[in-house]
């Protein structure tokens, strides 16, 4: 699970000029390695993310933290951490600058810089809301076997609440350009559509399932594709 809801809450108050901040902590159960018990069997169980929001007069702070969990080990820890700043009062559009990176229980992620611009909008009444964001992607030399070099990266943000705002559709989806062990480029692809469903004020219950392509590393076969369902909980601070 790399990226969760991402940047909902941003776009649903980018273009609020008052201050506002926004945080949640999902925990979700995966099924991945009992789908695919050959190329993912070492996949974690359990991902826990902390995700958190927070406007000024400026932009936006947005950062999200994701632990795996196996049955003996925290797997590692992945990060996401954001920062926009809108251009022009009540503008759609904002720059955009960004920090990916973590570490695992074999070593690291391959840490990634992004900078570019986003056109976020909504609806009347915020109900739904939606980013695009096209970005220049700088990945840096992080273990052996890794490369730096320049990549784009385009991602789509969604949310939608409806059933008297008892129900949650929400997700993203990213698209950039990846580099083979060869050096030559790739298209990967990820977007994690989530739905949640509000029990109380604070506790929601729900799924996410991961769609992916040229993400997972595989050296089991030459599977690209995978579909990684989720059972989670989430609570809305």
């Amino acid at each position: 699970m790399k990226k969760l809801t991402k940047i909902l809450t941003l776009a649903l108050t980018m273009t609020v000029s008052t201050a506002a901040q926004a945080q949640n902590i999902q925990l979700h159960y995966d099924f991945g390695r009992n789908i695919y018990p050959n190329e993912e069997s070492d996949r974690q169980k359990v991902t826990m993310t902390i995700e958190h929001f927070k406007a000024d007069k400026w932009g936006s702070w947005f950062y999200f933290v994701d632990i795996d969990f196996s049955r003996k080990f925290t797997e590692g820890a992945y990060t996401e951490i954001s920062r926009e700043f809108n251009l022009g009062k009540n503008s759609p559009f904002a720059a955009h600058i960004e920090y990916d990176g973590g570490l695992n229980r074999g070593g690291s992620f391959q840490q990634a810089a992004l900078v570019g611009a986003a056109y976020n909008g909504h609806n009347a009444d915020f109900s739904t809301t939606f980013s695009v964001q096209l970005l220049y992607k700088r990945f840096f030399k992080s273990y052996n076997h890794t490369n730096a070099y320049h990549s784009a990266q385009l991602t789509g943000v969604w949310g939608t609440t409806f059933a008297n705002k008892k129900c949650t559709f929400s997700g993203f989806i990213d698209l950039w350009r990846g580099e083979k062990a060869d050096g030559h480029g790739q298209l990967v692809m990820i977007t994690e559509p989530q739905f949640w469903y509000k029990l109380t004020e604070n506790l929601n219950i729900g799924t996410e399932i991961e769609i992916s392509n040229n993400f997972i590393y595989n050296t089991y076969n030459d599977k690209t594709f995978f579909v990684n369902p989720t059972l989670g909980v989430k609570w809305d601070f």
